[in-house]
């Protein structure tokens, strides 16, 4: 299955957004049973949620839970009503393996790392089994750790990076950019994150889903580089691949190619098509 790209927020206690965020075009919706909703109101998310689970869907998007902190009986109580129904569940403040090994529900779990111990932990818990990907909690982190400078929170998140890559998770997505009217500040940030081996991020209006596709879509330049390295693979067959330039490439960098190749045809604008 291929890594989503774009990931959407909506309030758990707002449920006449549901389909609407599942109709946004996002590869997962998530709705959010956590910081989004009021303390007054997050018995009705959980029922909101759970109702739309179990009603009829058309085919779309995955659906994601992010439920409450479950070292609290709220969080056990949105993990044992949404666990078994979800496409994955995220969990919110996970700061180690340990705590993953008795919670119920059989849906895939989302570790979410938002802490100094998280972040320390974040190998173990990459690795644990049940954990279908990891992410950061950027904002709760840079609180945390008093982080203004990018250069800092650029260490933590290429750990969380190496943490997943090591585990064989899917690349880690990035943090949700606050700002939903500069989508020029988005655009920037997510090419830097890219660089760091970061890829797709999440959202919390659907406003944003076209600044990330297109942030994380191949350049022109990119694409026709990966077709001469696959044109040239394919001409050659089996052994090394020369370049009409002279240079050889080697499996792994045949492979990344062909990577860049399937993205750029999945992420192709609508009025244009992908790379044949």
């Amino acid at each position: 299955m291929n890594a989503p790209v774009t990931w959407l927020y909506v309030p758990g206690d707002r449920p006449e957004r549901f389909a609407k965020a599942a109709a946004s075009g996002a590869d997962v919706v998530i709705i959010d049973l956590e910081d989004a909703v009021a303390p007054a109101a997050k018995d009705a998310a959980r029922a909101h949620a759970v109702a739309y689970l179990r009603g009829p869907r058309q085919a779309g998007p995955r659906v994601h839970v992010r439920v409450n902190d479950v070292t609290t009986a709220r969080g056990l109580d949105d993990l044992a009503a949404v666990g078994e129904l979800a496409d994955a569940v995220r969990l919110p403040k996970v700061e180690s393996a340990a705590a993953l090994d008795a919670l119920p529900g059989t849906s895939p779990l989302y570790a979410l790392l938002e802490s100094a111990a998280g972040i320390v932990e974040a190998r173990a818990v990459a690795a644990h089994p049940r954990v279908a990907g990891v992410a950061l909690g950027e904002q709760d982190l840079a609180a945390e750790l008093s982080l203004t400078d990018e250069t800092a929170m650029n260490h933590l998140r290429l750990q969380v990076v190496l943490a997943a890559a090591a585990a064989g998770l899917p690349p880690v997505p990035m943090s949700v950019y606050p700002d939903i009217k500069d989508e020029d500040g988005l655009l920037a940030s997510c090419r830097a994150g890219r660089a760091l081996g970061l890829f797709g991020r999440t959202a919390i209006h659907p406003a944003q889903l076209p600044a990330i596709r297109r942030a994380f879509r191949p350049t022109e330049e990119e694409t026709a580089r990966a077709a001469e390295i696959v044109e040239a693979a394919e001409r050659a067959g089996a052994g090394a691949v020369a370049l009409p330039d002279g240079r050889f490439v080697d499996a792994p960098v045949l492979a990344r190619a062909r990577r860049v190749l399937d993205l750029a045809r999945r992420l192709a604008p609508a009025d244009r098509p992908g790379p044949g």
